[in-house]
């Protein structure tokens, strides 16, 4: 068999295993939703990405808005899948940059998430994109894939990757996010009797 055959089954071979896995999470994830921003801070980042995947905590509706899931997670590292649609093209006929931006910063985000203790947070501070080629309706379902490159008590930095099932590169990103402590969820109120109920009028 030559080369490009086999490149050919190799990419097809992925694209059957990536799909199967984008299957199961489907089966797992909750219902898009609001997550209380007390929640947030009740775990490690870790465990907070894996109650969202098991289904424990609402998915993230901008996940519903351009059909894409978690398909990875892992501390310092965390996969995101998604399928190029005609309906995210732009008016020149290539998937609009806004879709590969939203894969890759949520995929080097949450990679920055994934390694914060209990009790702290980040947001973005800076996202660098560089788009290396377009994706088109055709070009198959693709993974951003973030990485932790460096992690301080304030400073979070993470490069992502867009592939696609043959390893194609399709746009690079570095992110910037500061990392802060969030308040402290209130406590249960805890009496001599037991906890706290509410009047039962």
């Amino acid at each position: 068999m030559n080369s490009t055959l086999q490149q050919s089954d190799d990419a097809a071979a992925t694209i059957d295993r990536w799909l199967a896995r984008e299957r199961e999470v489907r089966l797992l994830l909750g219902q898009p939703g609001k997550i209380p921003t007390a929640e947030i801070g009740r775990s490690s980042g870790l465990e907070f990405l894996n109650r969202i995947g098991r289904g424990e905590l609402p998915s993230a509706p901008i996940g519903q808005a351009f059909d894409f899931v978690p398909v990875e997670c892992e501390r310092g590292r965390v996969v995101f899948q998604g399928t190029p649609k005609a309906d995210y093209y732009n008016p020149i006929g290539t998937v609009h940059g806004g879709y590969i931006a939203t894969l890759l910063d949520s995929a080097v985000g949450c990679a920055v998430h994934s390694m914060l203790e209990q009790g702290f947070g980040y947001t973005t501070l800076e996202l660098n994109l560089n788009f290396v080629r377009p994706l088109t309706d055709r070009t198959g379902p693709v993974r951003a894939e973030g990485t932790v490159i460096n992690l301080s008590r304030q400073i979070g930095i993470a490069e992502g990757r867009l592939i696609d099932s043959a390893g194609k590169l399709y746009a690079h990103a570095t992110t910037t996010c500061l990392i802060f402590a969030l308040p402290q969820a209130a406590a249960p109120i805890v009496q001599a009797g037991g906890p706290t109920r509410g009047n039962a009028s």
